[in-house]
């Protein structure tokens, strides 16, 4: 079992009100300084002891720390790290890319690390009482729709109670964690990401949180446009099946049967190979506009809700999520409309998608522009809902069973987990979503009668049953898997050319 009692040395690292200061007046090079708020903190007195812990841990006694080092000095003061933890301590803290830190890399690792150690600490303090408690716990984690029971969280406590009060105050929480990576709330959001990572086509999806280091640091507008990069590319690869699926959406029926071989083979015969990413250009240009325009709309309505925790519960993400989606695809829905009309065009109909806009609103008017956009609206409800919902419990099913030194889900769950929670919301969404594509296609003549919602829904049930309201579902489905994984590969790709640190 791991020592709930930290060692003397590593207790007495930074200064007993919890200040980085004075560990910055340590470090070499710095000019000394002052004390940090209090007489005690005096910076030599910081030196003086940085020195010391950096001395027990360097084992070789070669002036640096690598990954042996710190196994066998932290095991000798009682701190025993797995082998991926101590990795993390060296990775965050290497900033000439050595492998191992030098002492001045160890002092600025240890004041990063306390700056996250303070804004987790602040997150779960629900009281402000400068105390953390087993109920706190189990309700931070609650909001994130993480469930665990208060026994569980007396144990996490234990861990880390010196006094044996069942409380942790702020020295207690950081000595316990200071050579020990984050494992916590933000580390837990920071890891699952979902609707940054995956794009399978349908941006319904309820936006991910961001950690309040993330907002601080910029981080945030660097996901978003890994996950847009990440879109885009996942987008191209599967065009194609996405327009077979327009296709079978508008003209698949029982006196037209268009199977997948056969719907690929009538598209090249008509168009040659390029006429499989018709449509494209205009869906990934959307990306842009519909994941800004959703994340600020998000942003506003959180505040707006007035909640005063710093994340939303699952309830109250999923109306933040919904509205904002709601605002966004009502924002960019021209271009939706456009996408459908530029899939389904023939060969020669249009020049490009200008041509294309400027003849339907010279033809059918700006009205055109709207068609089906109640069924899309519809459509967001059960899609972000049941995706959402999935998600938080498929995540919650590992955190319980397999969560027992990290957050981290490993490449293959998370995939997992978002392949399975985004086919689900498509499933629930789909006789939608195939309603609002064939509003979309349809070429207003004049004189002929509007179609209703209502109105279609009652003939492809009268005419194909309920079976006619799922055409291009095996298309769509054989898109999410290869959507997902691309997406994936390419936004962790992004992240790390956009310097985006990787935990």
């Amino acid at each position: 079992a791991r020592r709930s009692l930290a060692s003397p040395v590593v207790s007495g690292v930074l200064c007993p009100c919890g200040s980085p200061r004075a560990a910055a007046a340590a470090a070499p090079g710095s000019g000394g300084g002052g004390p940090c708020g209090r007489a005690v903190c005096e910076a030599s007195e910081q030196d003086r002891r940085l020195r010391a812990l950096f001395q027990k841990l360097d084992v070789n006694r070669d002036g640096a720390l690598c990954i042996h080092d710190l196994a066998v000095g932290l095991g000798r003061l009682g701190l025993h790290r797995t082998e991926p933890d101590l990795l993390k301590i060296v990775k965050a803290g290497d900033k000439d890319l050595d492998g191992q830190l030098d002492f001045e890399e160890f002092v600025h690792y240890l004041q990063d690390h306390e700056k996250k150690l303070r804004l987790v600490f602040k997150s779960l303090d629900k009281k402000n009482d400068g105390r953390i408690d087993a109920q706190e716990i189990v309700q931070s984690l609650r909001d994130l729709g993480v469930k665990i029971s208060e026994q569980q969280a007396e144990k996490i406590l234990k861990s880390m109670d010196k006094n044996g009060t069942m409380t942790i105050d702020w020295n207690e929480w950081r000595d316990y964690h200071l050579l020990h990576p984050v494992e916590n709330i933000p580390e837990i959001i920071l890891y699952w990401k979902h609707s940054t990572i995956f794009d399978v086509g349908e941006n319904l999806t309820v936006p991910d949180e961001f950690t309040v280091e993330e907002r601080q640091t910029g981080m945030w507008w660097r996901h978003l446009v890994a996950g847009g990069g990440a879109g885009a590319v996942s987008r191209t690869c599967t065009a194609p099946l996405d327009r077979l699926k327009v296709l079978m959406q508008v003209h698949a029926s029982r006196s037209n049967n268009m199977c997948i071989i056969g719907g690929f083979t009538q598209m090249i015969r008509e168009g040659g190979t390029r006429s499989l990413w018709r449509g494209n250009g205009i869906n990934v240009l959307k990306i842009a506009p519909e994941s800004a325009i959703k994340f600020m709309a998000y942003e506003q309505i959180k505040r707006f809700i007035g909640t005063d925790q710093e994340m939303l519960r699952i309830h109250e993400r999923l109306l933040a999520g919904s509205l904002a989606g709601a605002i966004a695809q009502s924002s960019i829905y021209p271009m939706e409309v456009l996408k459908t009309r530029m899939a389904l065009r023939k060969t020669g109909q249009y020049s490009g998608m200008l041509d294309c806009a400027k003849n339907i609103l010279s033809k059918e008017g700006m009205a055109a522009f709207y068609k089906g956009y109640i069924p899309n609206m519809l459509g967001i409800i059960p899609y972000a809902g049941i995706d959402l919902a999935v998600y938080e419990t498929l995540k919650n099913a590992w955190l319980q069973r397999y969560a027992v030194n990290s957050a981290d889900p490993g490449v293959f769950v998370l995939l997992a987990c978002g392949t399975i929670s985004s086919t689900c919301g498509q499933l629930a969404s789909y006789p939608l979503a195939l309603v609002r594509t064939r509003m979309q296609a349809q070429a207003s003549v004049e004189g002929a009668p509007e179609v209703t919602m209502r109105g279609l829904f009652k003939h492809i049930l009268k005419t194909e049953g309920a079976f006619g309201l799922y055409r291009g579902l095996a298309p769509n489905f054989m898109k999410v898997i290869p959507a997902v994984s691309i997406s994936y590969v390419v936004y962790e790709n992004l992240k790390m050319t956009l310097g985006v640190q990787s935990r």
